[in-house]
């Protein structure tokens, strides 16, 4: 608060009694806009001035008392000359020569405002009231006085006194002052009183003031020039450097915007110069420096509404607004013009409405969309303005990033949206494109399910005669056919012929849209003709595309996916016709796509693919060697186009590697290379097991690829190459999965910093689960970005790591020297089955691979068999245990002969392993059985086999069993748990009444001096049987087991109250843990959806840490296994003396000779049921 005092010529000091005195009295201001009520005189035209004094009265003159004046509040000033004033002041004038005069205050939108400016009069010295309301238009120097908006002339004889009244004094509008009488008992002081001596500058400015406000209210073009010049005037007295500079050039430029304005004046750049100017002259911090921003922004709206339009202008003032906002606080005057009409919701709604090819890199709608923050009415339609932007420049460039973001904006857009809202169809088509663009380019279907709902949704919304009927028709459609193209239901596709049909009809002639419906009613048609192979729909489909080329003439941004489109279905027409010009059409209007493209637009894959398909379909016909290269390079380039998405680009890769092998060109390892690699890196952006196996089963012919790839190696005689493809491609979901679980001893003595950032790394990235089944789509999606944003930190620490001496291929797909490992206590077969053959490759610690051709049989036959093997297994389960399996053991002898007996002659002859016993690690590539030569004493020529016993493990990937020996290095005392669960939860799963005596038994048959743990009944629950897992690292399991088909991670282990799956066991790190028997069902079948995948209950086991793990191929029969698994116990534990550490590696032939010991008890297929995998 400041205080001035005016000091009289004396003061003679005395009591002061205080008594309210309160008076009302007429204020002159020029233009009356305040509206006034209750306690008032009765007003003339003049608004009134409502001055509240305390009595302070005391008996006596005038001449020995004070008067004190507090300014209270300013509401609602009159601003004449319609300019935004920097803040106000009030000037009191004693005479001609002196004068008091406030502070500048900032105009306040407030209800009520104690301002604090006190000033002490001597009521002798000053005895009559002359005061007058400024506007200042600077907050820091000022440059003449300002612009009069209110005055006051009173004599203080004039106060009338009242009494009594109550503290709440009505409130009105208008300008507030509070006044006492004091009486000089005290020495008050005397306020300082400034002298009226005007300099020529302030003078000049004052008089361009009146001369402008005098336009302002005339429209008389010679005042705004008398104000023009004298304002110039002023400013010429200013020269650089002067501190009235910024003032002086100020009030000239607002003057000529007002002439502007008015079209009196045209020269809008020199004014915005004036302007700009200024703001260098008052840069950030300085007082002014908001208000000089908004000047400078009303330029150039000004200047955008009477120009055409020009983006340049309204965009600049986005960012002038973005800077502007934060200094405007709320309740001032100013923040209320920012926030009006012509303020900065102009500004968002002129950049809402420009063409979505209007934003560039340097300038867009993000800087608009921080002009509306929550709350405000704009945000919404500024939200989907970015969005439409985020997807174009997505379809421009292909970064996901742009595309997540655009989903995220369409969220909140639809979000503030609610039932009701007459754009919420708009919204929603606006979220469901992008989703459905996501689709496409990462594979997601929970993306395409979503993008259908919300079509149909925005369909429901937009009734016949709605605007945006065609668009939601035509969008449902395109969704449709993505997922016909998906899960191939042709109800999809059917639907999509009638939505288009729909959408076309709704646009005639003359529509814009027209040429967007001819092309997508064309697609339906294709893809109907695809699959009903109706003649008419594909002549249909050429006329439509043709008829939307017409409409795309050259330049238009979208005639490339015509061009595209209409390439496709000549192709195929000429499949059929083999007329040259349809195939020379396609080629010519493949390169003129792609001359129409940018070097990195991800439609150029599109056309690379298309061109390739156009040479390939020439070369069946003609077979010019030519033709082939071309198409060769066309894929190549389609399959390697960084911008498109990896899904698009694996069918692009997988398609070249099956042209090139049918034909045997020389890329097509290349090919297979380049398609495995593909297939990794799309199914390493999903952020849990679960969906990135769900990515890994959306291509239908990716199941083939390990072992097409690995034929196609040997078709080259290069086994080497083919050992490494089938390992690249098999177990892709154990391999992603435990690149987290890297083994870092190495590595930490390296480089002890990047193990620590890369285990950090790793643990979130293990931590940071998506759910498929998560119905917060929004959630999900923040989850999947912060899983990439990781993947990337993840990925730039390993580049690091490999820049180290010694660890170039850290993670890399391993060499082939480095999966000789796998054979060193034995050789590891690997069998091989595609379409192009059925071999075997043997791989031996040292010397060369050695193949073993496998003519008889064929991938057909090896089907038929596995169907016949299902169907003895189901006949043997009916019949008695005494009955011979004649069907089995025909079966056994003819995978012996056909398939087994090869490999032995090799092993035997070549190799020269005839030890009584030796150990085979088989691994399985695309078998439907499990061969095993402990399964068939005789051949079908009768010769004796039992001096000659190979002993066979099975291992999912070479990778795993290496793992999992180095794993074996570190040794911990035993300790066995036996896990029982024979009575589940009711409803469950049925009683299984012999657990309880298989518990007691395999805890009888393990010695005593291991430290032995049982877990039954009631105790073998989930949380209870995971827990025994991790603090054990011997496990005997005896319970229901389920194999879910559908759901492979949701495979598990029935407990009493929940079950343990799969996924819950591969969430588990357990390297300590050695051995596990698995006296369950359905416990190591693999899954025929994914390349090569081995994905069981067994597998999860070995992958969380045990070594050595016994699974089962099919139901298990619970009253004979207790044969089985005493007898394998009994050779497990053979000669086990004090002392002695329990070795899971005689699991295998332990297993081998428990199913020789009970073979006259255990039925052949419950012999037949148990395998070893592992070590």
């Amino acid at each position: 608060m400041e205080i001035h005092n005016i000091k009289p010529e004396r003061s003679e000091p005395s009591t002061t009694h205080l008594h309210h005195l309160d008076f009302i009295h007429r204020l002159h201001i020029p233009t009356p806009i305040f509206s006034y009520r209750s306690f008032y005189l009765p007003p003339s035209s003049s608004s009134i001035l409502v001055i509240f004094l305390h009595r302070t009265i005391m008996p006596g003159s005038l001449e020995d008392r004070y008067i004190r004046l507090e300014l209270i509040r300013v509401k609602d000033l009159p601003l004449p000359s319609e300019r935004i004033p920097a803040g106000f002041y009030v000037s009191i004038n004693v005479d001609s020569k002196r004068r008091w005069k406030s502070a500048v205050r900032v105009v306040s939108s407030d209800e009520f405002e104690v301002l604090g400016d006190i000033v002490i009069l001597s009521l002798c010295e000053v005895p009559k009231l002359s005061a007058e309301i400024r506007v200042s238009y600077e907050l820091s120097r000022m440059l003449g006085n300002g612009e009069v908006v209110a005055k006051l002339e009173s004599s203080f004889s004039f106060i009338r006194i009242y009494s009594h009244l109550d503290n709440s004094f009505p409130s009105v509008h208008g300008i507030h002052l509070r006044a006492a009488v004091l009486h000089p008992c005290d020495d008050h002081g005397s306020a300082l009183l400034d002298s009226i001596v005007e300099s020529e500058t302030a003078r000049e400015t004052d008089v361009g003031h009146e001369r402008f406000v005098t336009y302002v209210t005339s429209k008389t073009v010679s005042h705004l020039n008398d104000a023009v010049q004298h304002f110039q005037l002023v400013l010429d007295q200013c020269p650089v450097g002067h501190p009235d500079r910024a003032g002086a050039l100020t009030n000239l430029a607002r003057a000529c915007l007002k002439g502007y304005i008015e079209n009196d004046l045209q020269d809008i750049d020199y004014i915005a110069s004036l302007f700009r100017k200024v703001l260098a002259l008052r840069p950030q911090g300085h007082p002014d420096h908001p208000l000089s921003i908004y000047h400078l922004t009303e330029a150039l709206t000004r200047r955008y509404s009477k120009e055409n339009f020009t983006t340049v202008y309204i965009h600049e003032s986005a960012q002038l607004y973005c800077m502007l906002l934060p200094l405007c606080p709320e309740g001032t005057y100013l923040h209320s013009m920012v926030q009006g009409v012509h303020g900065v919701d102009y500004v968002i709604c002129a950049c809402n409405k420009l063409p979505i090819d209007a934003f560039n890199e340097g300038i867009h709608i993000q800087v608009v969309l921080k002009l509306c923050p929550l709350g405000h009415k704009l945000r919404p339609q500024t939200l989907s303005k970015l969005a439409w932007f985020l997807g174009l420049r997505f379809e421009q460039c292909g970064s996901i990033d742009d595309l997540d973001e655009c989903i995220q904006r369409s969220r909140e857009a639809v979000s503030l949206c609610s039932e009701g809202h007459s754009n919420r169809a708009s919204y929603l088509i606006t979220l469901a494109h992008p989703l459905l663009s996501r689709f496409h380019h990462r594979g997601n279907s929970h993306d395409l399910y979503e993008a259908i709902y919300l079509f149909e949704e925005a369909l429901r919304l937009c009734p016949v005669e709605h605007r945006s009927r065609d668009f939601s028709l035509s969008h449902l459609g395109l969704a449709l056919y993505a997922r016909f193209c998906r899960c191939g239901d042709v109800n999809d596709i059917t639907r999509n012929v009638s939505l288009q049909r729909g959408a076309l009809t709704l646009c005639p002639r003359g529509n814009p849209n027209r040429h967007c419906m001819l092309n997508n009613l064309a697609i339906a048609l294709k893809t109907r003709y695809g699959e009903l192979n109706v003649s008419e729909d594909l002549d249909e489909a050429i006329d439509l595309f043709r008829d939307s080329l017409q409409l795309r003439p050259h330049g238009h941004p979208l005639r490339h996916t015509v061009l595209h489109n209409l390439s496709l279905v000549l192709c195929s027409r000429f499949t059929q016709t083999q007329k040259d010009e349809d195939v020379e059409e396609v080629i010519r209007l493949c390169q003129e796509s792609l001359e129409a493209l940018p070097s990195l637009h991800p439609n150029r894959s599109s056309s690379y693919s298309w061109l390739g398909e156009a040479y390939f379909s020439r070369y069946e016909v003609q077979r010019k060697s030519v033709d082939l290269l071309f198409a060769v390079e066309n894929f190549r380039l389609a399959s390697r186009h960084p911008t498109e998405g990896f899904p698009n680009r694996i069918r692009r890769a997988i398609k070249w590697a099956c042209h090139a092998d049918l034909y045997r060109h020389d890329s097509a390892l290349e090919a297979y290379q380049i398609s495995l690699e593909l297939f990794e890196n799309h199914v390493i952006t999903r952020s849990s097991t679960v969906l990135r196996r769900e990515a890994a089963t959306a291509f239908r012919d990716a199941q083939l690829l390990p072992v097409a790839a690995a034929s196609c190696a040997i078709h080259y005689d290069d086994l080497r190459r083919a050992v490494e493809l089938l390992e690249q491609g098999r177990g892709q979901q154990w391999s992603l999965a435990s690149r987290l679980r890297t083994l870092l001893e190495d590595l930490k003595s390296a480089s002890p910093e990047l193990t620590h950032k890369l285990s950090g790394i790793s643990k979130r990235l293990s931590d940071n689960h998506g759910s498929a089944s998560n119905t917060d789509r929004a959630a999900v999606d923040r989850a999947a970005i912060e899983y990439r944003r990781l993947q990337a930190q993840w990925e730039a620490v390993v580049a690091e790591i490999r820049n180290l001496q010694g660890f170039s291929r850290f993670l890399l797909p391993p060499s082939y020297e480095d999966l000789q490992a796998a054979a060193c206590y034995g050789p590891v077969i690997i069998l091989i089955a595609s379409r192009y053959l059925c071999s075997a490759i043997i791989v031996v610690t040292s010397g060369d691979l050695h193949h073993v051709p496998l003519p008889p049989t064929t991938f057909t036959d090896l089907k038929n068999l596995k169907d016949r093997f299902a169907r003895a297994i189901r006949h043997a389960s009916i019949m008695g245990p005494k009955v011979p399996r004649n069907d089995l053991i025909v079966l056994l002898r003819t995978v012996w002969d056909n398939i087994m007996l090869p490999i032995v002659n090799v092993l035997q002859n070549d190799l020269e392993i005839t030890a009584p016993i030796s150990n085979l690690a088989m691994s399985n590539c695309r078998f439907h059985v499990h061969p095993s030569p402990r399964s068939s004493p005789l051949s079908n020529k009768g010769r004796s086999l039992e001096k000659l016993i190979y002993i066979c493990s099975y291992t999912p990937t070479l990778s795993v069993l290496i793992r999992s020996r180095q794993m074996k290095k570190k040794r911990i005392p035993p300790s066995f748990v036996v896990i029982g669960q024979g009575q589940p939860r009711a409803g469950k799963s049925k009683e299984l009444l012999v657990v309880d005596s298989e518990i007691e038994l395999v805890r009888n048959l393990v010695p005593e001096t291991i430290n032995r743990t049982t877990i039954s009944g009631d105790a073998a629950t989930r949380a209870g049987a995971l827990q025994a897992l991790q603090e054990n690292n011997w496990m005997h399991l005896a319970c229901h087991g389920k194999q879910d088909r559908e759901q492979l991670y949701n495979s598990r282990f029935v407990m009493k109250d929940e079950p343990i799956t799969l996924l819950d066991i591969m969430e588990k790190d357990i390297p300590h843990a050695e051995f596990a028997f698995l006296s369950a069902c359905h416990t190591a079948v693999g899954d025929e959806e994914t390349p090569d995948e081995v994905i069981h209950l067994a597998a999860g086991l070995q992958f969380s840490g045990f070594k050595s793990v016994i699974g089962t191929l099919w139901e298990v029969d619970d009253a004979v296994a207790k044969h089985v698994v005493k007898a394998f116990y009994d050779n497990m534990f053979e000669d086990l003396e004090d002392g002695v550490v329990m070795d899971c590696t005689k699991a295998a032939w332990a297993l081998n000779r428990a199913t020789h010991t009970v073979k006259t008890k255990v039925p052949l297929e419950q012999r037949m049921v148990f395998i070893h995998v592992g070590v």
